[in-house]
């Protein structure tokens, strides 16, 4: 199969002519940093080996929970014995950074308590290695994959409880590993999770409503997803308090928040859909902008919400204030924003209602079959809108990439999305947006949480029927390992590859070859 996959890319690679490139990688600041994402579950494997017990991740994909996808994350790209391979191959790419998560689970099994020392010798193993290759590692604490002893005990984020547990898992972290880590990320798209897992009960712990229209067995649309978000931000300011205290000083790191952020376009010129589209910004981002930069909730929040929106005393809304170093943003999907104010009559209304509009992809029949829509600008105008919002806050692009089927090495499109992003983000910070690093999503052909191993975003291809997990550069990883290397092509230039490069791993083909 695989010489299928190589016999048509190098028929790709012969006829396809490589489109401009008018930048290099010397054309950034010198520590603009280039990297590539992953995240414990989807990457790690060894799901029940080691000690390491599961999370609430586990138990929704071996239950089946995944909508069209099948399959789970107890193999996945076993990273967790293949971690020199993979660090090796990064290397060679150029990475200067990677942003990966810790299992809270496989450290703290039972989400407190005793530390696992295998899982402690695992995390020590993978940054020592990332270090030794001068690769930064970005950390993030709590990538959607809370200990499911936490979740048994007292509903996980539900409860403030979580608070004090998060802290004490944060301050293992901090103490075992920030003598090497300089970048904490506390919790990865709270926003996003909060909204698909405690609303919708769309994903882990697939709470909601028993009304919703998702098959959920506890939960409450209503009121869960302020509660969740709310605890979060007390836990993560609780964590950077805890940082800033203890370890800053010696260990010199920063700790920031990351979001999902969503293009929003209104649907027409008109001053309701206008006004719509900035309420829908509230709701998604200011959500959690507005606690982090002045303490408190948005107003269109606390209006339409009411009661259900959870309160900050005067110490928490202090210790939230200013508890962010960078914001880490994740961005793929664009909206047009519709004014719908008769969600706000519905009784019991849930968090989606309460932002009172409708959302329509861009374009309107998007799937997660499809394409993303490559769509810097929006991206670009969103940042300036949060720029004027909030301040010129420090940025790092922590998630973005294309969606394609995984049958095959010659990802095009994927090339084309990651120029096209890359390219605009000097533009962005000509305009003085203060943006520190970019990270393409995802490194490997990771475990997807809505498309499973059907689809994925992943520079290196890995054939899931293979014993050995082999890693195989596709098109795009040559690409980035020719920025990351100021490689530079010309308009009439052609990828050549011959089919022994082709078919090995980046380890023995480091650069594309440019034939001029």
């Amino acid at each position: 199969m695989m010489h299928q996959f190589v016999a048509v890319l190098l028929l790709a690679l012969a006829l396809f002519p490589v489109a401009v490139n008018s930048f290099t990688k010397t054309d950034f600041p010198p520590h603009f940093l280039f990297g590539a994402s992953t995240s414990a579950y989807q990457v790690e494997g060894a799901a029940d080996q080691d000690g390491r017990k599961p999370s609430i991740w586990d138990t929704f994909a071996l239950a089946g929970n995944g909508g069209a996808y099948q399959g789970n994350g107890d193999i996945a790209c076993d990273q967790y014995h293949k971690y020199k391979d993979d660090v090796e191959l990064m290397a060679k790419m150029g990475l200067d950074a990677y942003r990966f998560s810790i299992s809270w689970s496989r450290l703290i099994p039972d989400g407190k308590g005793p530390i696992n020392p295998k899982g402690l010798e695992y995390y020590n193993n993978l940054i020592n290695e990332l270090t030794s290759q001068g690769i930064q590692p970005h950390v993030t604490l709590n990538h959607w994959d809370l200990p499911q002893a936490l979740e048994d005990e007292y509903e996980g984020w539900v409860s403030r409880r979580v608070i004090k547990d998060f802290t004490a898992y944060a301050d293992v972290c901090f103490r075992e590993f920030g003598d090497r880590v300089k970048h904490w990320t506390t919790v990865n798209e709270g926003n996003m999770y909060s909204m698909i897992g405690y609303d919708l009960g769309l994903v882990q712990p697939q709470r909601c409503s028993p009304d919703s229209i998702f098959n959920c067995s506890k939960g409450n649309s209503s009121t869960e997803p302020y509660l969740v978000t709310h605890h979060m931000l007390l836990a993560h300011a609780s964590a950077a308090n805890l940082y800033r205290n203890k370890y800053k000083v010696k260990q010199q790191g920063f700790i920031g928040f990351n979001i999902l952020v969503h293009g929003y376009l209104p649907l027409t010129n008109t001053s309701e859909d206008v006004i719509a589209t900035k309420r829908a910004q509230d709701f998604f981002i200011g959500w959690y902008l507005n606690p982090f930069f002045f303490g408190e909730y948005p107003a269109v929040m606390k209006k339409n919400v009411g009661s259900r929106l959870p309160i900050f005393t005067n110490r928490e809304s202090n210790l939230v204030k200013g508890s962010i170093d960078f914001l880490g943003v994740n961005f793929y999907y664009a909206f047009h924003v519709k004014n719908n104010p008769g969600s706000l009559q519905i009784k019991n209304r849930d968090y989606l209602a309460d932002m009172a509009v409708e959302r329509i992809y861009i374009p309107e029949n998007i799937t997660l079959q499809e394409e993303i829509p490559i769509t810097p600008w929006i991206l670009e105008r969103m940042l300036h809108s949060l720029k004027n919002d909030y301040g010129n806050f420090p940025i790092y692009i922590h998630e973005n990439g294309q969606l394609l089927t995984r049958n095959t090495l010659d990802d095009q499109p994927r090339v084309e999305y990651i120029r096209e992003y890359i390219g605009s983000l000097l533009e962005m910070m000509r305009n003085g947006l203060d943006i520190r690093g970019y990270f393409v999503w995802s490194f490997l052909d990771v475990f997807e949480l809505q498309s499973g191993y059907e689809a994925s975003f992943g520079l290196y291809y890995i054939d899931f029927e293979d014993p050995t997990l082999r890693r195989q550069p596709k098109l795009s990883a040559l690409w980035y390992s020719n920025f990351l290397n100021n490689k530079t092509m010309d308009i009439n230039s052609k990828i050549t590859m011959n089919i022994e490069e082709n078919s090995s791993v980046l380890s023995n083909t480091p650069l594309l070859h440019i034939a001029t």
